[in-house]
C-alpha cells in the first residue's frame, strides 16, 4: 500500500513538473496595464516546452508560432495607431489574458540617483502627488541586479497608472517629463521604463562589447582590477563600521531612540554595481526585444567625482553607451535625451565633466537639458526636478517628434577675434540672447599663458563680445567654468545656456 502510494506521489510530481515546463511565460516587462510602442511591430516573447505551439491575439490580430527546442518563442504584431485599453492574450498549454494595455509612447528613463529621485522628496511633492491623475501615463520599475552575461530577463513590477495612491514612489523626472509630453502630444499613452541605480558609473550600463571595441575604452578594466585587488581592504573596513552599527543600533533600540544610519556596502568589489557591464547585462539587456520610442538619461556625478576612469573617459564612454544601447535594441538610432550636471559645490573635475556631455550632442538625435540654474549648491540632489523633466520634454518634442520649437540654451558654436577681444557665436539663440538678471556673468578670457581671469562680456545679436583690461590679446574663453557658476546667459525662450571653453 505504501508503494502504492508513493508511485501516486511519483506520478503526481512528474505531472507538475512536466505543466510547469509546459506553461508558457513570460518575461517580467510584460504584464497588465503596459504601454507598448505605437507604429512599431508589437513583441510578445517567452518561454515554452519544446515545440509547444504558442498563439498571440492583440486588437483583432492572431498570430501563431512554435517554441524553439530550447523553448523559446517569440511573435510580432502589426504595428497600429496610439490608443486602448486592449486586451492581449497568449495561448498555448495555458493561457494568459492581459487587461487595459495601451499603445503609445515606451521611453526608457536610466541611470542614477536623479533620476531614481521620487515624486515624493521633490519640490511642493504633496500638492503634485494630489494631482497626480494620469490613467494614461503608465510605470513598470525593474529590480536592481548585476549580471556577469546578458540577461534575457528581469525582474519588474507590474505596469501601473500615475495615481495619487502611487505617484509618490515615481521617478520624478521621469514623471514631470511624461507628464508634460502627454499633454502637448493630445492625450498619447506615455509608458516609462524605470531603470536606475543610485551612485552608478556610466561603464556599469554598457555592454562588454561596448566597453571592449574602443581602445581607449581600456583604463576602464584597468580600473576595475585595481578596484578588485583593494576588495579585501574596502570589505574588512565595511564589515567593522557594519559591525559598529550593529552594537550602535542594539543600544539605541534598547534605549528607546533611533538608530544611526546603516552604513551601505561598497559597490566597488565583486558583484557589486561597480561592474563593467553589469548594470546593462542584468538591467538594459532584457529590454531591448521591447520597442521604444526612447531614453531619457540622467547620470554622470559617479564619473565627475574621484574615481579610477574620472571625466576624462567619459566622452568616450559616454558616446559608447549611446551607440551600444541603439545597437541592442535594433531599431535606428532612437532618440536619446540626457541631462547636463547642475550647479552643485563638488570638485573642480565637474566642468570637466559637463563638457563631455555637450559634446555628445555630435551624436544624431540626442538633446540635452541644462541645469545648472536649478541645482542646489549644497545638495547633490536638488529637488527642483520640474524644470528637469519640462527641459527633456522640450528636447523630445524637438528631436522625437520633429516639432519646430526652440527646445535648448545657447551652445558655443565658435570663437573669432573682434579688436582687443573676442567674439562668441552661439546655436540655440532663440528669441535672441538675455542676461538674466541684467548682467552678464560667468565669463574668462586667458592669454597665452592661460591664466584666466574674469572678462567684460556684452550681447551683440547672437553673439557675446568678451574682454579683459589685463588681457592684451585674448587668446580663449570659458563661461560657466566651474562645479558652482555663476551664470546668467540665456535664451529669449528661458533656457540656460550650457557652459563651455573654447580651443585655440
Amino acid at each position: 500500500m505504501l508503494k502504492t502510494r508513493l508511485l501516486h506521489l511519483s506520478a503526481l510530481a512528474a505531472a507538475l513538473a512536466f505543466r510547469a515546463q509546459a506553461d508558457v511565460t513570460l518575461p517580467g516587462i510584460l504584464t497588465d496595464h503596459m504601454v507598448v510602442q505605437r507604429g512599431r511591430p508589437v513583441h510578445i516573447w517567452g518561454r515554452a516546452a519544446a515545440n509547444e505551439a504558442v498563439s498571440v491575439s492583440f486588437r483583432g490580430e492572431t498570430r501563431q508560432t512554435t517554441a524553439t527546442a530550447g523553448g523559446q518563442w517569440s511573435v510580432f504584431l502589426a504595428p497600429g495607431e496610439a490608443g486602448g485599453p486592449f486586451d492581449l492574450s497568449i495561448k498555448g498549454a495555458n493561457s494568459i489574458a492581459f487587461k487595459y494595455v495601451l499603445v503609445g509612447d515606451v521611453w526608457v528613463a536610466s541611470g542614477q540617483s536623479n533620476m531614481e529621485f521620487k515624486l515624493q522628496r521633490a519640490a511642493n511633492a504633496q500638492a503634485e502627488i494630489a494631482a497626480a491623475k494620469y490613467p494614461k501615463i503608465r510605470r513598470t520599475l525593474l529590480a536592481r541586479k548585476v549580471a556577469d552575461h546578458p540577461m534575457d530577463d528581469a525582474s519588474a513590477t507590474p505596469w501601473v497608472d500615475i495615481n495619487p495612491g502611487n505617484a509618490a514612489d515615481a521617478s520624478a523626472v521621469a514623471y514631470f517629463f511624461a507628464r508634460h509630453l502627454q499633454e502637448k502630444l493630445g492625450g498619447v499613452p506615455i509608458g516609462i521604463i524605470e531603470s536606475f541605480w543610485g551612485g552608478t558609473p556610466v561603464e556599469s550600463w554598457m555592454s562588454l562589447r561596448g566597453i571592449s571595441e574602443d581602445p581607449a575604452l581600456m583604463p576602464i578594466f584597468g580600473g576595475w582590477a585595481r578596484s578588485l585587488e583593494a576588495w579585501p581592504t574596502v570589505e574588512d573596513r565595511y564589515q567593522k563600521q557594519l559591525a559598529q552599527w550593529n552594537d550602535a543600533a542594539a543600544k539605541a533600540k534598547a534605549a528607546g531612540t533611533n538608530p544611526p544610519a546603516k552604513p551601505g556596502r561598497p559597490e566597488t568589489g565583486p558583484g557589486g554595481a561597480y561592474t563593467p557591464a553589469g548594470l546593462y547585462n542584468a538591467m538594459i539587456a532584457p529590454l531591448t526585444p521591447f520597442a521604444i520610442r526612447g531614453a531619457i538619461w540622467y547620470q554622470g556625478e559617479s564619473n565627475a567625482n574621484p574615481n579610477p576612469n574620472g571625466a576624462s573617459l567619459y566622452a568616450r564612454a559616454f558616446q559608447g553607451m549611446i551607440r551600444d544601447w541603439r545597437r541592442a535594441w535594433a531599431i535606428g538610432d532612437f532618440p536619446f535625451l540626457f541631462v547636463q550636471l547642475a550647479n552643485y559645490k563638488a570638485n573642480p573635475s565637474w566642468p570637466e565633466l559637463r563638457e563631455a556631455q555637450r559634446e555628445t550632442l555630435s551624436l544624431a538625435n540626442t538633446g540635452m537639458a541644462v541645469t545648472i540654474d536649478v541645482g542646489n549648491p549644497t545638495d547633490i540632489h536638488p529637488t527642483n526636478k520640474q524644470d528637469v523633466g519640462l527641459r527633456l520634454a522640450l528636447a523630445a518634442r524637438a528631436v522625437a517628434f520633429g516639432e519646430k520649437l526652440e527646445y535648448s540654451g545657447p551652445l558655443y558654436r565658435q570663437t573669432v577675434r573682434d579688436g582687443a577681444g573676442l567674439r562668441v557665436w552661439f546655436d540655440h539663440t532663440g528669441g535672441g540672447l538675455v542676461a538674466k538678471g541684467g548682467a552678464l556673468k560667468g565669463f574668462e578670457v586667458a592669454g597665452v599663458d592661460r591664466r584666466f581671469v574674469p572678462a567684460e562680456a556684452r550681447i551683440e545679436g547672437n553673439s557675446v563680445v568678451v574682454s579683459a583690461p589685463s588681457v592684451a590679446a585674448p587668446l580663449l574663453v570659458r563661461y560657466a567654468w566651474s562645479d558652482n557658476p555663476e551664470a546668467s546667459l540665456y535664451n529669449g525662450e528661458g533656457l540656460p545656456a550650457s557652459p563651455f571653453r573654447s580651443q585655440e
